[in-house]
Formats: structure tokens, C-alpha cells, sequence
């Protein structure tokens, strides 16, 4: 498992790095799409409809999807992109072993659904045949200490948070089918549906296998799920990295679970031989392993039966795929129908071999000069908030201090990785796409056992660079920005810079904020685990932190559901502070750039109107309601809604750009206004 992890020189603010590009920008005039707006709406009143409204009304979510935004905009265009390389790829007459082989041959394997449905179950029956022949339940225990079986735990390797040079194993809980322990334990109506929809697919599942008895089994293993599901920990209790770092020797992981036998299947896996573990969710382990031990071993294999064939139905045939789709995709989420199956097969190719064609895709879409204007722009996103930190009225010297050491070392990434995953030693086959599966599981879990073995190697990236999204590590301290995201509307080289700075540059600053936020504030400068803040600051930032969350409790998309706040604190701090540091950024570099420190209207809009309406623009998103559902569950992310309008609410600065005053619905007087960095 490899953790979602150059450092780049910093530009000064008065390099002009940020300032737009030659060309014509893609959104509007100057980057923003002004047609999308809905001016009728007061901003005060809704900024994110009225920046978005008419695009909201006009737009239809595609038949194939559960949301649609300006992330999907950018994923499905680099997916066009993307795929026209995965043909070339597929045309080529490669050499075995090569990159090109492997992509062409996963992309003709799983094109061939003629063959795939031809074969059926039978490439699985190797693989049931082993869980029919468990007998007791150390034999169910030995089983699940292997690559390709559902367990009741699960491990991966990833950077050891007391010493982030070296790797160590973290053990955490597993087992349920459904998204989370809501969907087993939330009494809601709704719920209680999706309940049934799952034990009426396990059914089926078992009916298309040829297995009898399907729904006494699927009933049972709803509440063999449940059980595990009581004891599971919820979403925001693993978001607490103090709750969740339990260090623990092999001979206290030996002891969680007895009946498991743990520590002789981290040693089966190539996990073993290491000094101690980190285990994320001790009790919910312990006490699923009780369940275990109380469960007909019958039932069990039952179990690991269903969720072998259903975590691999796209691999079986159009009917195993089909049911899947039922449920996972229309059921919980709203899909009325599959993407094209080339569709679908360049996105496998992104997520099983994305580094084999990033380069490619990076020579053809992200031009140095793009680098170039990103580092500017994270350099004085770093300026920035290093002096928002020098000036913090509520922070202490001490931890200023290590606050500041903190920030010096952040490794911003930006646009592609230094060195690219190595898939030497995959055996890739045109004709056999189950197999190819698989053999990519055992290469992909062999990487992390490897991994074990030496040390960190910084330079690593989990994503590919066409993936459109970024991310902060906090265990190493790193910014990462790929190209794939580095597209209009969050970066446009040609926009006006105000946009660029509410844009990507609020994405830059939430990034850093991450490092602040109210678990990444918990690792120091090295990534280590360390409580470097003192007793009166540490109160003072819960202060603000508990009176934002109050402001997020009470926004409900859905009748019956609202946003988590404990779940979603992370973030929303993430995208305050984020957008704070962008606009004192834009800030200075509007005093260093343009006459008396402002920038010039456009189309009516000021700087600092144009500043908030980006933020505004790349959140336009629709969702089904039941993906919202699913979301509001386990998506650490606010709405795309309150991630516009629960910000600016918060922010001076907004307020004075778009005369918002008391008696607008968005207004909150000055003492209620949060603002933390």
C-alpha cells in the first residue's frame, strides 16, 4: 500500500510567475464563466448560486454517473486524453515486458468481454474451491492472511509515524460489504432499503454462481455484517490520529485476537519479523474476532464465498457485472447505466498501471511553463501564510516557533513524480484478463512487502500524474499537485490572476492547511506524531475549531441527514484557511503588480470579486441524493455547496467585495465569523 506522498524552488512574489499567460483563457473572458451565473440571487444571500446558478439549472447529471462537477469535467477530459495513448498503446506490436505491452494487452483483455463472458466463473473456481475446503476456524484464519480473501482485518505498509524514514505495518479493521457501518446500523428509512437491496444482491450473487440456498445465506451474512459493523469504528473516531496511534508489539497483537492468529498471518503475508505494529482500531479488531469465533464456520465461508466473486464481478461476465452494478452503482448511488466499456477499461488502466502512461500523458498536456507558474504560485502561498503566522494573535511564541519550522519544511510536488513506478516482472496477457487481475494484486501487494524492507523513498508518488485531485502527506510533509488538476477552472496559465489565486491557489493554501488542521497539527516538521503545542494555544485553536463545527452542524442537504462536522473538520478547516492564505497572497501580489495595489474591473468585477468567484466556480457540482446520502456519511468533504458558502461567510474580505451586510441570509456578525489561520 503505498501512501499517497522535489522540492521546488520559491519564486518571490514580485517575479510576475502568476501573471497570466498569452492566449485566450478557457472559461469567459478571464477565466470565469460568467454565463453560468445566476445574478438574480443576492451573493449575500447564496454566493454559491449566484455564482453557479444558471450552470446548476442547465446541467443534467450523464445517465452514467453520480455527481457530476468540475472534477468530473477534468476527469472525463483526461480520460480522452488518456485513452487515445491507451490505443496507441494497444496498436503497437511491443515487446514483451515493456509498458506499452503491458497497457496494450490490460486494455485488450478487458476489451474482449466475449472471452470473459465465455469463461465465466470458471477462472474463480480454483480460488472457491480453496474456501470450500476450510474445515475450522484456524483454517478460516489461515485463509484470510492472504492476498486475495475478505478478512476481518486488513494491513498495509506505509511511513512509520515515529521515525518517517523508515516503513512500518498498520493493522486496522475490515469486513463489511456495504460503505460503511451506517448502511447496517442507521434506522432511517432509506437505510433500511439499502439493507434489503443488499441481502436481495448477495441472493443473486450466489443464484448466478450456482450455489442454492442464496437467500437464507445472504440473510445471514446481513447479520454477520452487522454484528461487525456494531463494533466497527465510525469515519470520524479513525480521523483521530491519538485514537488510532496504538503501537503495539508482536506479542501484543498476538494477545488483540488470539483465535486469528495475527501475528503468524502478518509473517504468511510478508509482514512479519518487525519490531511493533500500528494498529488503528484495536478493540474493533479484538471484538471482531470474537464474532469470528462465534460464527459458524459454514457461514463463514459462506461469507468470503460472496465477497470473492462479488469484489471481482466485472471480471466473471455481464451477468456477475450487471448485479454489481445494480447495487453498488444504481442502488447507493443514484447510476442509471454504465459507462462504455473503452470507458471503463482506461479507467482500470489509470488506476492499475497509471504511472506506465503518466509520462506520456505529462509530455502531451503539462508544458514546463505550467510548472513554472505553479511554483510561483505555491511560493507565495507559503510567503503568505508564513507571515499569517508571524502576525497569529492567539498563537504563543513556543509553538509559533515549531509552527514555522513546520512550514520551512514542506515539499511541494507539482505536476509529475522524479522517479516512475517500475512494473518489471508483471506477466500482462491479452487473452486472460481474470488472471491478469490477479497477478496485479499479488505484484501490487509484493511492492508494499518490499517496501518494508528499506527506507522511505521520498520521491514516490500513490497517484499518477493525470489524476485529477491533490493531497497533503502528512507523515512526510508533502504538497502534491499533479498534472491532471492543474487544468481551467483551478489553473488557467492564460486566466486573469485573480482567478488563478481563488482557484488553485485556495487548493495550494488548503493543501498547506492540511498540515494545520485540527489532525495534521498533530505531526511536526519531520512527520512524526508530537504534541508540539502548548496548553493555552492548543485551547485556543479548539475554541475556533468547535464554533466552526457548530456553523457546519447545521447545514442539512438532505431532510434527513446533515453535515458531520467531526467527520468534515478537517477539510472545512482546510478550505478556510486555504482560502484565507490565497487571498492575503493575492493580496500581495496585487500591491506588487499593479497600480496602487488594485487590480483592474473586468466585465464589472473587481480583483477581489473575481478572487471569490473562482473559489465559487470550481466547486460546481450536482449530486444524486443517493450519493449525498453516501457522502454525508463517509466523505471527510463538506458539499460542494457549503464549501463555497460556509467559507466566504467567514471571510472580511468577502463582505466588502459584494456589500454584503446584515439581514442577507449568509451574514454572520464580526464576533462569529471564524477564522483560525
Amino acid at each position: 500500500m503505498r501512501t499517497l506522498l522535489l522540492s521546488t524552488t520559491m519564486l518571490t512574489l514580485a517575479t510576475g510567475a502568476a501573471l497570466a499567460q498569452e492566449g485566450e483563457p478557457r472559461y469567459g473572458t478571464f477565466g470565469f464563466d460568467v454565463e453560468g451565473m445566476n445574478t438574480e440571487i443576492d451573493p449575500g444571500d447564496d454566493f454559491y448560486e449566484y455564482a453557479n446558478g444558471t450552470w446548476l439549472d442547465a446541467t443534467e447529471i450523464p445517465s452514467d454517473r453520480s455527481n457530476y462537477g468540475m472534477f468530473t469535467v477534468l476527469s472525463i477530459e483526461a480520460d480522452e486524453d488518456v485513452q487515445v495513448i491507451v490505443r496507441e498503446a494497444a496498436a503497437e506490436d511491443a515487446e514483451d515486458g515493456t509498458n506499452s505491452q503491458m497497457v496494450g494487452d490490460l486494455f485488450e483483455s478487458w476489451m474482449d468481454a466475449d472471452a470473459i463472458n465465455a469463461r465465466g466463473l470458471e477462472p474463480a473456481r480454483p480460488y472457491l474451491d480453496r474456501i470450500a475446503q476450510i474445515e475450522t476456524h484456524e483454517d478460516a484464519a489461515a485463509m484470510f492472511a492472504t492476498v486475495h480473501y475478505a478478512a476481518p482485518w486488513a494491513a498495509g505498509v506505509l511511513p512509520d509515524p515515529a521515525d518517517t524514514s523508515r516503513y512500518t505495518v498498520a493493522m486496522s479493521q475490515a469486513g463489511l460489504g456495504m460503505p460503511d457501518r451506517d448502511y447496517y446500523l442507521n434506522e432511517e428509512e432509506r437505510f433500511a432499503e439499502f439493507r434489503q437491496a443488499y441481502v436481495d444482491y448477495i441472493a443473486r450473487i450466489f443464484e448466478l454462481a450456482g450455489i442454492e440456498g442464496g437467500d437464507e445465506k445472504a440473510a445471514a451474512i446481513l447479520e454477520f455484517e452487522t454484528a461487525l459493523a456494531e463494533v466497527h469504528w465510525s469515519q470520524e473516531r479513525q480521523r483521530d490520529i491519538q485514537a488510532i496511534y496504538n503501537v503495539m508489539t508482536p506479542d501484543e497483537v498476538a494477545a488483540l485476537a488470539p483465535n486469528l492468529d495475527l501475528v503468524d498471518g502478518l509473517d504468511q503475508l510478508g509482514l512479519g519479523g518487525v519490531d511493533s505494529y500500528m494498529v488503528t482500531t484495536p478493540s474493533a479488531i479484538s471484538e471482531s474476532a470474537e464474532i469470528v469465533a462465534n460464527t459458524d464456520i459454514a457461514l463463514i465461508k459462506d461469507w468470503m464465498t460472496f465477497h470473492f466473486i462479488s469484489d471481482r464481478a466485472a471480471w466473471l461476465g455481464e451477468d456477475f457485472d450487471a448485479a454489481n452494478f445494480a447495487f453498488f452503482s444504481t442502488t447507493l448511488n443514484g447510476i442509471e447505466e454504465p459507462r462504455p466499456r473503452d470507458e471503463r477499461g482506461v479507467e482500470l488502466i489509470g488506476n492499475q498501471l497509471g504511472h506506465a502512461i503518466g509520462q506520456i500523458y505529462v509530455d502531451r498536456h503539462f508544458p514546463p511553463s505550467s510548472k513554472e507558474q505553479m511554483e510561483g504560485l505555491v511560493g507565495n502561498l507559503t510567503s503568505a501564510f508564513r507571515v499569517r503566522l508571524e502576525d497569529l494573535a492567539w498563537m504563543d511564541e513556543e509553538t509559533r516557533e515549531q509552527a514555522l519550522l513546520k512550514l520551512s519544511t514542506f515539499e511541494p510536488r507539482i505536476g509529475y513524480p522524479e522517479i516512475w513506478d517500475d512494473f518489471s516482472g508483471l506477466e500482462v496477457d491479452a487473452s486472460d484478463y481474470f488472471g491478469n487481475r490477479m497477478r496485479l494484486a499479488e505484484f501490487q501487494w509484493q511492492d508494499q512487502v518490499e517496501d518494508l524492507a528499506g527506507p522511505v523513498d521520498r520521491r514516490e508518488w500513490g497517484w499518477p500524474p493525470q489524476i485529477v485531485n491533490a493531497s497533503y502527506n502528512p507523515l512526510l510533509n508533502q504538497i502534491t499537485f499533479p498534472a491532471g488538476i492543474l487544468q481551467p477552472p483551478f489553473f488557467d496559465p492564460a486566466a486573469d490572476p485573480a482567478i488563478n489565486y481563488g482557484g488553485i491557489g485556495a487548493v495550494i493554501g488548503h493543501e498547506i492547511g492540511h498540515g494545520f488542521d485540527d489532525q495534521g497539527r498533530r505531526f511536526d516538521h519531520q512527520g512524526r506524531i508530537r504534541d508540539w503545542w502548548t496548553e493555552e494555544t492548543n485551547a485556543r485553536f479548539e475554541e475556533r475549531a468547535d464554533a466552526f463545527g457548530a456553523q457546519y452542524a447545521q447545514y442539512c442537504p438532505i431532510e434527513d441527514q446533515c453535515v458531520n462536522p467531526n467527520l468534515t473538520m478537517g477539510e472545512n478547516i482546510g478550505d478556510l484557511g486555504g482560502m484565507e492564505m490565497a487571498y492575503s497572497a493575492w493580496r500581495d501580489f496585487a500591491e506588487a503588480n499593479y497600480e496602487n495595489g488594485e487590480a483592474p474591473v473586468i466585465n464589472g468585477f473587481t480583483g477581489d470579486q473575481r478572487f471569490f468567484l473562482a473559489w465559487a466556480q470550481v466547486w460546481r457540482r450536482l449530486y444524486r441524493d443517493d450519493n449525498l446520502r453516501q457522502r454525508l456519511v463517509t466523505d471527510p468533504h463538506s458539499p460542494s455547496e457549503y464549501r463555497t458558502n460556509g467559507i466566504v461567510r467567514n471571510i472580511d474580505a468577502w463582505y466588502a467585495a459584494f456589500d454584503v451586510e446584515e439581514g442577507d441570509e449568509l451574514y454572520l456578525p464580526p464576533e462569529e465569523r471564524v477564522s483560525i489561520w
